[in-house]
């Protein structure tokens, strides 16, 4: 007696082969792609010494008998007393062609294999799927009753299980597990399907909320789930009784949960925010199919769905099994599989193993490379403000990653030292000497780094210039506002602007502008800095909205205070703590790799939100913070020598506030 298994290096038949391999010493034959033979040394590993009487036969799947050579037929022939037809698309988001090559087409050439060598049972793996969207129960000996099958994979699940009933020659067995999970004793899965696309949404309920914070969420109707082990177990037993065939059987959980019940277990098991609330969606029936359609239509409605599933990594089609109607009677199987202790376990008694083996080794998250390399090698970055400071240190970080870097600045002598330091620690540097608060020269800049690259990948609008003196002081120095606008939102918006029509045109591009926490925290003394920041900061908002389905990108860097030659001249800054130039590089960096519309600290944060709840208090704060500093030297007209000590409420005040200007 030997088996005949296709699918073998699937999740399920690894598990059904290590089933079949403890029954005895017969040998076990193999469908293998000439292409995948590299996965069966991996098979082997994980079978450990019983593999030597794992035996592959190349074939295809989509090929008339399996495309088994003859040669190879003679050798089956006569030999395979039960033919196990596990190779199958299991997967909502695959395409209906690839469904119906696998699951239909593959079936029937497995069936003419296992006829042609004369074996003894086909034994096919159906799913609850050939049920279709049945309204009620489906028993065992149900099949022609399936309806609501427009979606590929019922479908083909469906037509796959008729070629078996009508098609066959030789005895069958049919199995309809119900939805596959993970071993209830290891957790262990290969891939994300079923109830595991709702693993991300706990994850990131679990990162967003405290644990003991209630939720609410969907009840919603029964769905059966079972793990990997019952059902090879299940189907071992159940293949080698005799009398059995031309049958199907359930392999399902008699007592099924329900959507909201599992969520609940599976929030329990991720240590998440628990739903305190369920709703049913029942509830919302009242609303006319076709009212509920028409609102899918509305295209601001389906994009945000859309961007919304996609960011959990769900498919379309999986809010249809919220509602799923189908009750799976299992009777049958039931009562043959208890004489040998064989049944489902309960969910909540191996979640917390799911959970782990797939946040361990299946999140998506742990499959991105967050590196910076990952996100800019072999890109080109553009930096202006890039001969000191922020811009030399992003410039320097960026280049060793293995971007082309393209520095702008004023001074052609500091340009060519930075890229010299570039140059010597392995990266690729250009310069660009340009004045940008010169409108003209900026578009020259535009169209000589377009012409000289093609274009820009990532644009960094670092130049700028701070100026730090009260609005009393500058009744009669409106020039200080022009000149800082002119730089910080002019001069980017205008580079921007001669940039952005390439990127447009390729599909793809990134724009990281950098802003201050003093326009989270309206800053007194900086009201010419902060306007200009903040006028860039509202493009950066508006831009972001407009381009979001263009592929291009807007980051917006709320920088708290760094200590670089413009801080400099302010001398009190000395017993203010402040980041580095390469601290604030590794904002920038952030940036590129995580895309996010804004990065800033907790503390901009928390100023913003103090702005916005109690606008009366936080002036006053302020207000005390402005009246306790001096203003400069230079705002004053004195020279630096003549700055006071700082007194002790000074020095409370600035640890307090760390990183605001002041």
């Amino acid at each position: 007696m030997s088996y005949f298994v296709t699918g073998a290096t699937g999740f399920i038949g690894r598990n059904m082969i290590k089933r079949l391999l403890e029954r005895g010493d017969a040998p076990i034959y193999i469908l293998i792609r000439e292409s995948s033979l590299s996965k069966l040394d991996e098979l082997k590993a994980q079978l450990g010494g019983a593999s030597e009487r794992v035996i592959p036969v190349v074939g295809d799947l989509t090929q008339t008998a399996l495309g088994v050579s003859e040669q190879d037929q003679a050798m089956l022939k006569g030999k395979v007393l039960h033919f196990f037809h596990l190779a199958a698309v299991y997967d909502l988001k695959a395409s209906a062609e690839a469904q119906q090559a696998a699951n239909v087409d593959g079936t029937r050439h497995a069936v003419q294999l296992a006829e042609a060598i004369d074996a003894g049972c086909f034994h096919l793996v159906s799913s609850i799927a050939a049920a279709g969207l049945y309204e009620g129960t489906f028993r065992e000996d149900m099949f022609e009753e399936a309806e609501n099958m427009s979606h590929p994979y019922f479908r083909t699940k469906h037509d796959s299980e008729a070629i078996v009933r009508k098609e066959c020659k030789i005895a069958w067995r049919v199995y309809r597990p119900g939805i596959v999970v993970g071993h209830s004793e290891t957790g262990e899965i290969d891939k994300i399907d079923g109830p595991y696309y709702f693993f991300k949404l706990i994850q990131k309920l679990r990162r967003m909320l405290p644990p003991w914070m209630p939720a609410i969420g969907l009840d919603g109707s029964r769905i059966n789930i079972v793990p990997v082990d019952f059902v090879v177990n299940a189907m071992d037993h159940i293949a080698h009784l005799p009398g059995y065939d031309g049958r199907c059987f359930h392999l399902t959980d008699p007592e099924p949960y329900k959507l909201g019940e599992i969520l609940e277990i599976l929030t329990k098991a991720a240590h998440a925010p628990r739903f305190a609330v369920r709703l049913n969606p029942a509830l919302f029936g009242f609303i006319p199919a076709v009212v509920r359609q028409g609102m899918m239509m509305l295209t601001p409605v389906r994009r945000i769905r859309d961007a919304v599933m996609k960011d959990l990594g769900l498919p379309s089609d999986i809010m249809k099994f919220v509602n799923y109607p189908t009750r799976f009677d299992n009777r049958d199987a039931m009562q043959l599989l208890k004489p040998a202790g064989i049944k489902v376990p309960r969910l909540e008694d191996y979640a917390w193993r799911l959970w782990d083996y797939w946040e361990r080794h299946l999140d998506p998250d742990l499959h991105i490379d967050r590196s910076l390399a990952g996100s800019v090698k072999g890109k080109i970055v553009m930096i202006t403000g890039g001969s000191s400071g922020i811009g030399e240190a992003a410039a320097l970080k960026i280049a060793q990653a293995g971007a082309t870097v393209l520095i702008v600045a004023r001074d052609l002598e500091k340009l060519a030292v930075t890229k010299q330091h570039i140059e010597a620690a392995g990266g690729t540097a250009f310069i660009y000497s340009c004045d940008l608060s010169d409108l003209d020269a900026i578009d020259g800049l535009a169209k000589q780094v377009l012409a000289d690259h093609g274009g820009v990948d990532v644009l960094i609008n670092n130049a700028g210039r701070s100026i730090r003196r009260g609005i009393e002081l500058s009744y009669d120095r409106f020039h200080d506002f022009q000149r800082t606008m002119q730089l910080n939102y002019f001069g980017s918006l205008r580079l921007t602007l001669g940039l952005l029509p390439s990127m447009v045109e390729r599909r793809k591009g990134h724009v990281i502008n950098l802003s201050s926490i003093g326009v989270l925290t309206n800053a007194p003394r900086f009201s010419a800095y902060v306007a200009s920041k903040a006028a860039l900061d509202a493009f950066t908002r508006c831009a972001a909205s407009e381009f979001s389905d263009k592929g291009i990108e807007f980051t917006t860097i709320n920088m708290p205070l760094v200590k670089t030659a413009m801080t400099a001249p302010t001398k009190i800054y000395n017993n203010v703590p402040m980041i580095s130039p390469e601290e604030a590089a590794d904002f920038i960096a952030q940036a590129i790799i995580h895309k996010p519309q804004r990065i800033a600290t907790k503390l901009g944060i928390f100023a913003q939100v103090l702005h916005a709840i109690a606008p009366k208090m936080t002036h006053v704060i302020m207000n005390t913070s402005y009246r306790m500093f001096p203003e400069s030297a230079a705002a004053l007209g004195k020279k630096d020598g003549e700055v006071q000590d700082v007194t002790p409420d000074q020095l409370a005040m600035m640890q307090l506030m760390k990183g605001i200007h002041m």
